[in-house]
């Protein structure tokens, strides 16, 4: 559900589930960040570091995509439902955005 409050910022409700899910992926990532500080500290060799920086970057895409699939098949088609197919302007201009 897209709920707008009087200065039309746009929020989306997530039940606890789908929160608890975004939430644990991100503190991967955090950890995986926190990673390559240390490592970094400890001089570890360059293509380690790039690794390490290579996994946070697919992991932050997986993120995405698990997001925009998800606004995709609620949001989306919550409005197109409702004949707001300004949206889809939106989701072209999100995508350019993305890529």
């Amino acid at each position: 559900m897209v709920v707008r409050n009087m200065e039309s910022k746009k929020y989306k409700y997530r039940d606890e589930k789908e929160k608890q899910i975004l939430q644990r992926r991100l503190k991967t990532i955090e950890g995986q960040v926190r990673g390559v500080s240390k490592m970094i500290e400890e001089d570890r060799y360059c293509d380690e570091v790039l690794i390490q920086i290579s996994a946070i970057d697919k992991s932050l895409k997986s993120l995405g995509t698990m997001l925009l699939k998800n606004h995709l098949q609620t949001c989306v088609v919550k409005d197109i439902k409702n004949d707001h197919l300004e949206i889809i302007d939106d989701v072209m201009a999100l995508i350019g955005k993305l890529s």
